[in-house]
């Protein structure tokens, strides 16, 4: 039965239709994530100041999974990141939405989790197409 729901999970997310996101929004909802997460330039320039027990977001778009060399990711995110995987904006939405079942799917590894407990229930197209802006 697990392997049936993670079965329909992956077909959920890979037949997800094209989403118009707007950065404008998404900026505003990225308020959510500053609790652990910032957004700082590669000069040093604080877009978006925040916690750091996440990973900065600048430049996340495009990036390989777990690449940031100041941060420890977690196992599984750790794991995905060896697989050569890099966030675009629709991964980085459907990992923000439910990040132990992203991974879950992701990986094929029911065992996954993921240290961001935090679920981003609505919104989370808007602050990846935000992401996306703030590194351009």
């Amino acid at each position: 039965m697990k392997t049936l729901s993670l079965l329909a999970t992956a077909a959920a997310l890979l037949a997800a239709p094209a989403f118009a996101a707007d950065p404008a929004a998404g900026e505003d909802g990225f308020k959510k994530c500053k609790a652990c997460h910032s957004i700082v330039a590669p000069d040093g320039t604080e877009i978006q100041k925040g916690g750091r027990t996440g990973p900065n977001l600048y430049g996340v778009i495009g990036r390989g999974v777990a690449s940031d060399p100041d941060y420890a990711y977690g196992d599984s995110l750790a794991a995905l990141g060896a697989t050569g995987a890099v966030w675009d904006e629709a991964s980085m939405a459907a990992y923000t939405a439910n990040p132990a079942e992203y991974l879950k799917t992701a990986l094929g590894d029911p065992a996954a989790k993921s240290k961001m407990s935090f679920k981003l229930a609505s919104g989370n197209e808007d602050v990846a197409a935000y992401l996306a802006s703030v590194a351009q």
